[in-house]
């Protein structure tokens, strides 16, 4: 089969999207993997898919699933800032507002003005049954901050993220039976009350460039711990990304979407 997509990007994060507003979406796990190849396929770090909605109040479906090992997941928050400029681009939509429909949540996505995306994320969830998290005395978890964003995540404070053994100690937390669905760990450097540093080892694509639910749970971390008030830039190695909570309600994310070219692949 012949495969039209568009290679985007946010902060570095990147993925591919597929339009399947006007046909099922039926890839396989082994082209999923192969479309994420980056040497025998696209490359990217996740796969995003655009399926029409017949929800009322929902404009359209919005799928993720990881290039590396073709696992659908529940959130990308800088997938969803593509998300968005993709549908407007491609003429699917002519709002600057729309409502996505994930598999376990709704997003409000809203293209601004000067090109930057904002997303309302959600509330975060920090209950332990809903992360889902075991809490326990496991050691690598002391001073480790654990919530949700639709997806579950472990928020450590580091000194320098450039120091940090991301790809290490990364890894090493994922595997533990206290994460049963896996977990991204994030690495926070604090610089001032309204500046930050972050690095993300994803679940099933290894550190990537940027993740928006990453650096969402490491500012709602860092809120609730007395570092930053309720706004804070934050740079991640591919970009910047700007993150507000008010301590109650949901978090919202702005920044970049681009796309990086548009291509067809045979499967």
């Amino acid at each position: 089969m012949h495969l039209p997509f568009t290679k985007m990007q946010g902060a570095g994060n990147d993925f591919v999207v597929i339009d399947a507003t006007r046909q099922p979406f039926a890839l396989s796990p082994t082209q999923l993997r192969r479309l994420g190849d980056r040497r025998f396929g696209v490359g990217c770090d996740q796969i995003l898919v655009v399926e029409a909605s017949t929800e009322p109040g929902i404009d359209f479906r919005y799928r993720i699933f990881n290039g590396a090992d073709g696992a659908e997941v529940e959130h990308c928050g800088n997938g969803a800032r593509c998300f968005v400029r993709f549908v407007r681009d491609k003429g699917l939509t002519e709002r600057d507002t729309v409502r996505v429909r994930t598999v376990n949540a709704v997003l409000e996505l809203r293209l601004m003005a000067d090109g930057r995306v904002r997303v309302d994320m959600g509330p975060p969830v920090f209950e332990s049954a809903r992360v889902p998290f075991v809490p326990g005395d496991e050691p690598l978890l002391q001073g480790v901050a654990v919530l949700s964003m639709g997806n579950p995540h472990a928020v450590l404070r580091v000194d320098d993220v450039d120091a940090a053994p991301v790809g290490t100690l990364g890894p090493r937390i994922q595997a533990l039976p206290a994460f049963p669905q896996g977990v991204n760990v994030g690495f926070l450097q604090v610089l001032d009350r309204g500046h930050a540093r972050i690095r993300v080892y994803e679940r099933g694509a290894g550190e990537t460039l940027a993740c928006g639910t990453g650096t969402c749970a490491a500012v709602v971390a860092g809120i609730r711990a007395g570092w930053f008030d309720p706004a804070v830039e934050v740079q991640a190695r591919g970009g910047l990304l700007r993150i507000e909570w008010d301590g109650q309600g949901s978090v919202f994310m702005t920044g970049p979407a681009e796309t990086v070219f548009d291509g067809e692949i045979e499967l």
